[in-house]
C-alpha cells in the first residue's frame, strides 16, 4: 500500500540526535552525543523510598487518573517555590504540569502558531524544539549567537522584517547547544524588543540549576509584568528525564488553551512522576541534590575541557561554560565538519555534527557538540583524545 502522509510531517526528517544513538547504543562505542545526565547524579535511594512509601499508603492516589493541570500539591509548590527563589510568576500567571519540557514547546506552538507563522530561534538551537515547529509547518528564523546570547541588533532586524512573528524561542542559560549563558543586560534587551513589537518568548530553561562557575542570572521570566513570557521547567536534569515531568508558567489566557491541547495528547502527565518530584522537593533536601548535581558537573566538565586543551587546541577552540551539559567545538577552515564527524564514528567516537542545530540545516557550520555528562571520566578522556587525533589527520591532509 501507498500511505498519504500529512503535509505537516512530510518535510519532516528524524532527529540527527537520534540516528547517532543508533551508534551510541554499540557499548564498543564511546558517545560524547547524548544529552544523558550522569548515572551517578540520580537520587535513586530517594526515589526508591517515595515510591514504596506511594504504593504502600496511597496507591490510588498514584495509579487512578488525575487532572490535566497537574497534581495540585506540586502546582502549589512550584508555583511558590519559582516565585521565591527565581522571581518567576504574577498575579496573571498559573502553571500546567507537562511530559517534559518538551511538552511545553509542543503545546504551545499548537496553540499559538498557524502554518506558515514565524518562529524566531537561537542559531544554533535545541533541535528536538526545532523539528517541534517545523511539525506545525513554521518557517524558522535564526538570529546568530555571540558570546553574551543571541545579537539584538540581528533580532529587531528580523521583528522588523518578519510578518506574524509568533514568538521568539530562547534558551538563556548554558544554551543546547552551545553552551552561552544569555548577559542580563541582553534578557533586558529581549524582553524589551518582545514588549516593543508585540511578540511572545518562550523561554526554555531546562539547564538553569547546573550552574557551577559565576553569578545566578535571573530569567528573563522575572521580568514578565506585561503577560508576554511563557517559561518552560523541568526536572529531567535535576531528577530523572525518564520521569517525563517538565511545567509551564504562563498567562492563564495561554495556558487555558494549552490544557486542551494537552487533553488531546495525553490527558495528564504521570501521576506517579508527579507525587515522586513534589516528595523531592518537599520532604528531602533538595537544595543538597542541587549541590550534588552541580559538583558532578563541574568535576566532569573539567575532565572535558582539560582534555580539549591538551588534545585539540589550538585546532579546535570551544565556548567557554559556566554550566549545564554541553561544548560547542569549532573546527578551523578547511576542514569538512560532516566528514569530521563520520570518521568519528567509524573510530567508535560519537559527537553531534553542529549543522543538527540550525534553522537550515545546509548553512555552512564548523562546529560539532560534545556532552560531558553521560560519559564515564575515562570514556571522556579517551574520547577526545580520539578527536584530536583525528584532527591532526584531518589537518595535515
Amino acid at each position: 500500500m501507498e500511505y498519504q502522509f500529512s503535509n505537516r510531517v512530510l518535510s519532516l526528517k528524524p532527529s540527527a540526535i537520534r540516528e547517532i544513538f543508533k551508534y551510541a547504543s554499540d557499548p564498543s562505542v564511546i558517545s560524547l552525543s547524548a544529552g544523558n545526565p550522569a548515572p551517578e547524579a540520580f537520587p535513586i535511594k530517594e526515589v526508591s523510598e517515595i515510591s514504596a512509601r506511594i504504593l504502600s499508603e496511597r496507591p490510588i492516589d498514584a495509579l487512578q487518573y488525575s487532572i490535566t493541570e497537574g497534581y495540585a500539591p506540586l502546582r502549589e509548590h512550584l508555583s511558590s517555590y519559582m516565585k521565591k527563589t527565581h522571581g518567576v510568576g504574577r498575579d496573571f500567571d498559573n502553571i500546567l504540569i507537562t511530559s517534559g519540557a518538551q511538552q511545553v514547546m509542543d503545546l504551545a506552538t499548537k496553540s499559538l502558531c498557524n502554518e506558515g507563522d514565524v518562529v524566531i530561534c537561537e542559531a544554533p538551537s535545541f533541535i528536538g524544539s526545532l523539528n517541534t515547529f517545523r511539525s506545525y509547518n513554521c518557517r524558522l528564523r535564526g538570529i546568530p549567537m555571540e558570546s553574551d546570547g543571541m545579537d539584538m541588533t540581528e533580532l529587531e532586524k528580523a521583528l522588523q522584517e518578519e510578518a506574524n512573528v509568533r514568538f521568539i524561542y530562547t534558551i538563556p542559560n548554558f544554551q543546547n547547544p552551545s553552551g552561552i549563558t544569555m548577559s542580563w543586560e541582553k534578557r533586558r534587551q529581549l524582553y524589551a524588543l518582545a514588549k516593543k513589537y508585540g511578540v511572545l518568548i518562550l523561554e526554555d530553561n531546562p539547564y538553569g540549576d547546573l550552574r557551577f562557575y559565576g553569578e545566578h542570572i535571573e530569567a528573563v521570566k522575572s521580568l514578565d509584568e506585561d503577560g508576554i513570557v511563557i517559561y518552560a521547567g523541568t526536572f529531567s536534569k535535576v531528577i530523572s528525564p525518564g520521569m517525563r515531568v517538565g511545567y509551564a508558567i504562563a498567562p492563564q489566557e495561554i495556558l487555558q488553551k494549552m490544557i486542551v491541547c494537552k487533553q488531546g495528547e495525553d490527558v495528564h502527565t504521570n501521576i506517579w512522576s508527579q507525587i515522586v518530584c513534589h516528595e523531592l522537593m518537599t520532604k528531602y533536601d533538595f537544595d543538597a541534590q542541587l549541590k550534588r548535581l552541580r559538583e558532578v558537573y563541574l568535576k566532569k566538565s573539567a575532565i572535558a575541557t582539560g582534555a580539549l586543551d591538551k588534545y585539540l587546541a589550538p585546532m579546535v577552540t570551544y565556548q567557554p561554560i559556566e554550566g549545564g551539559l554541553f561544548l560547542w567545538c569549532t573546527l578551523p577552515d578547511g576542514v569538512d565538519m560532516i566528514d569530521f564527524c563520520k570518521q568519528a564514528v567509524e573510530r567508535k567516537v560519537c559527537v553531534v555534527p553542529g549543522n543538527a542545530f540550525l534553522t537550515n540545516e545546509n548553512d555552512p557550520c564548523q562546529s560539532f557538540r560534545i556532552n560531558f555528562s553521560t560519559p564515564t571520566d575515562i570514556q571522556l578522556l579517551k574520547g577526545i583524545q580520539i578527536l584530536g587525533e583525528l584532527a591532526r589527520e584531518l589537518i595535515r591532509n
